[in-house]
């Protein structure tokens, strides 16, 4: 079980030190890192909870956990120098670092299903929720929220959960590998995340909020994190955002 004094440790052993707050229960840890953000807090301020009764997923889902069973946890980034348009990159850092953890901790192999989902198998065990606050074309700050599913929740379709696992080591590797990453993001994370794919090289349907849907074989993700669709008809579709359903 995670603690202040563990939140800490896992800081300091990626040479990272700013302020932390550990919950047994609260909301959402991202909403709790959105207020610290806004109101100043540094870059690397981490929050994380052993149950959230309101957890936010993408589009507005919510996420369920089991209480005392999942790793949940958000933090803070100032990118200085990242583009707005370039905040998906984020996304696919934070999966890639958390499914390569996973595995150096436990010896499962997890892979990245785009934009946001970690899957065991065809299950999803875990995800990622970042959210951005843009103002004047730049990017004040950024909320990372990761999940992964220790247990899994009951009457949740389509999930999993890795086991016993000791929740301090798997959040100070995932730490180690996104700080790792994120000091010379946007060079590495699309050819590594690539490497941790899921849904590359599947026929997919991605389905776009007021767009028509696209269907097609996933053939790359290009340089600002969106997937490409291969139609068809030949033509390539970079899918920005939406959700996405690998076909069978």
């Amino acid at each position: 079980m995670l603690s202040r004094n563990e939140l800490e440790r896992a800081l300091a052993a990626a040479g990272l030190d700013a302020p932390v707050r550990f919950d047994e229960v609260t909301g959402s840890t991202n909403k709790t890192a959105w207020d610290l953000a806004a109101a100043g807090s540094p870059e690397w301020t981490l929050v994380a909870a052993a149950h959230q009764s309101a957890g936010r997923g993408r589009q507005g889902r919510t996420w369920v956990d089991r209480a005392g069973g999942a790793l949940m946890f958000s933090f803070v980034l100032r990118p200085a120098t990242l583009d707005p348009g370039d905040s998906g990159l984020i996304s696919l850092l934070a999966g890639v670092a958390m499914a390569d953890a996973i595995e150096y901790v436990t010896g499962v192999e997890v892979r990245c299903k785009w934009p946001n989902d970690l899957v065991l198998g065809d299950a999803k065990v875990g995800g990622i929720l970042v959210e951005s606050s843009v103002a004047d074309g730049a990017l004040r700050f950024a909320v990372v929220g990761v999940g992964v599913n220790l247990d899994a929740p009951t009457g949740v379709e389509g999930a999993a959960g890795l086991g016993d696992v000791d929740q301090t080591a798997l959040l100070s590797a995932f730490i180690r590998r996104f700080h790792g990453g994120y000091e010379v993001l946007p060079a590495g994370v699309v050819d590594q995340w690539s490497s941790a794919s899921a849904t590359l090289g599947r026929d997919v349907e991605a389905v776009r909020a007021n767009r028509p849907s696209i269907r097609g074989r996933a053939v790359a993700v290009d340089e600002r994190g969106a997937l490409v669709v291969l139609t068809s008809d030949g033509s390539r579709v970079a899918v920005t955002s939406g959700e996405v359903t690998h076909l069978r």
